[in-house]
């Protein structure tokens, strides 16, 4: 990366971990835009040229994660189905990020039950992600998936990894281990994806 790139990437991560700070110390609601630039040490309109909103920076890894879907579909190995390539992404953004097993992924949680703007963007990005691996599914996979096929495998995925998360993430003290929620969520998908599996 470039030296502005990696600035650029500093100060979005001072961001999420000013947010995820002060929304654990002080609430959600309680917390604003200016609150989390002024932690962070930057402008609040700065800010924006980072995250459209105080919920998107509840989910900073979101396109990263639908990009190395999509990134895994086009990388297929012959011989390698949708499963196979469903499981090495998620291989592969476990091995990238621990934002699935961190303490924002806890927060992230507790906010999608309990707070309705949180919720509602959460299943706008599954919606979407969804929508977006399905469709280069279908078309990496013709011979074997039409679009009903990749949806119905795409929502399997999405759905072991939120089922096992929920459970996982619901006690913060497992959280002091990270390896063991990768290799939870892992588990959780060879499960549901194992009917899939050629």
């Amino acid at each position: 990366m470039s030296l502005r790139d990696r600035k650029r990437a500093r100060t979005r991560q001072a961001l999420v971990e000013a947010a995820a700070a002060l929304f654990e110390r002080d609430g959600y609601d309680e917390t604003t835009i200016a609150d989390i630039a002024a932690e962070a040490e930057i402008g609040t309109r700065t800010f924006f040229s980072y995250f459209a909103s105080k919920e998107e920076v509840l989910f900073p890894e979101s396109d990263a994660r639908v990009r190395a879907a999509v990134e895994a579909i086009a990388d297929r190995q012959p011989g390698e189905g949708p499963t196979e390539v469903l499981l090495r992404a998620l291989h592969k953004i476990g091995d990238d990020s621990d934002d699935l097993g961190s303490r924002l992924a806890a927060l992230r949680l507790r906010f999608i039950r309990d707070i309705p703007a949180v919720r509602g963007r959460a299943l706008q990005i599954q919606t979407q992600a969804q929508g977006e691996i399905a469709r280069h599914l279908a078309a990496a996979f013709p011979d074997q998936l039409d679009e009903v096929g990749a949806a119905a495998l795409t929502g399997a995925f999405v759905g072991a990894v939120t089922a096992a998360l929920q459970v996982l993430l619901g006690d913060m003290d497992r959280l002091d281990d990270p390896a063991a929620v990768q290799a939870a969520v892992r588990k959780a998908t060879d499960v549901a994806l194992r009917p899939w599996a050629g």
